[in-house]
């Protein structure tokens, strides 16, 4: 199940969100030929990823901000570009743009301290935006709860496209953080699942003030939990994709 995009693109150019996209794809590019040298890559990790040991310790903080402009692959990279792009646009719409990126920075870092106090004494270095995105998600659940988004479902044959409204799809995406929070070993490395519910919580209390400015319920009245700009119109809809047989 993979967002492709929703039907509400922003009212004014998302600078900051291209930014930060501009400034992720960037500064991977500046380390990418270190993939090919894994004793420099891990040193390089050691660096300037999220080290919780170090940060409990009190040695260094630089972690905290650093590593969430920083990715483990291709594949990583993608799908965080993927998520800012379809949530970002709308929500610093909503916020403003110095206002998202301060609310973007501030979600990435206490998804680290959440990321942090999950296993204290981990020597595993963590990298990735997905916390400070997920930050995005959690805002963009409050403030368009009802917002169509685009999913794609593959299922071994076939492929489809289903709009569903959004707050199924990222209630379905923060459960399954949430389980696999609980039910993964921290210390085992791989997906840092308490960075992503940490940031989708974090994104929906800081949020929080500007839906209650807005209204709060008023607000989804008046909007219909919509982000309020007309909707966009896509040749593709979800009765004309075929389905893909295999031979």
């Amino acid at each position: 199940m993979l967002p492709i995009r929703d039907h509400n693109p922003s009212g004014r150019t998302p600078y900051v969100t291209y930014i930060l996209m501009a400034l992720n794809i960037g500064i991977f590019l500046s380390y990418v030929g270190l993939f090919s040298d894994e004793r420099a890559l891990n040193q390089f990790f050691i660096n300037w990823a999220l080290m919780p040991n170090i940060i409990s310790a009190g040695d260094s903080y630089t972690g905290l901000l650093s590593s969430m402009f920083l990715h483990g692959s291709w594949m990583h990279l993608a799908g965080n570009m993927l998520f800012l792009y379809i949530f970002g646009d709308n929500v610093e719409d909503e916020m403003g743009h110095l206002p998202f990126l301060v609310f973007y920075i501030a979600c990435g870092f206490l998804s680290g301290v959440a990321h942090v106090l999950s296993d204290t004494g981990s020597p595993i270095p963590t990298v990735g935006a997905s916390g400070a995105i997920a930050g995005v998600m959690g805002s963009y659940l409050l403030l368009f709860p009802k917002a169509k988004v685009d999913i794609l479902i593959i299922f071994i044959v076939f492929f489809r496209i289903f709009p569903i409204p959004a707050w199924i799809m990222l209630m379905i995406w923060f459960a399954m953080q949430f389980i696999g929070g609980i039910g993964t070993d921290p210390t085992s490395g791989g997906v840092a699942y308490w960075a992503h519910a940490g940031g989708f919580i974090v994104g929906i209390v800081l949020a929080l003030p500007l839906w209650l400015r807005r209204g709060g319920r008023g607000f989804w009245d008046r909007t219909d939990g919509h982000p309020p700009h007309p909707k966009a119109q896509y040749r593709a809809s979800p009765s004309n994709i075929p389905r893909v047989k295999r031979r």
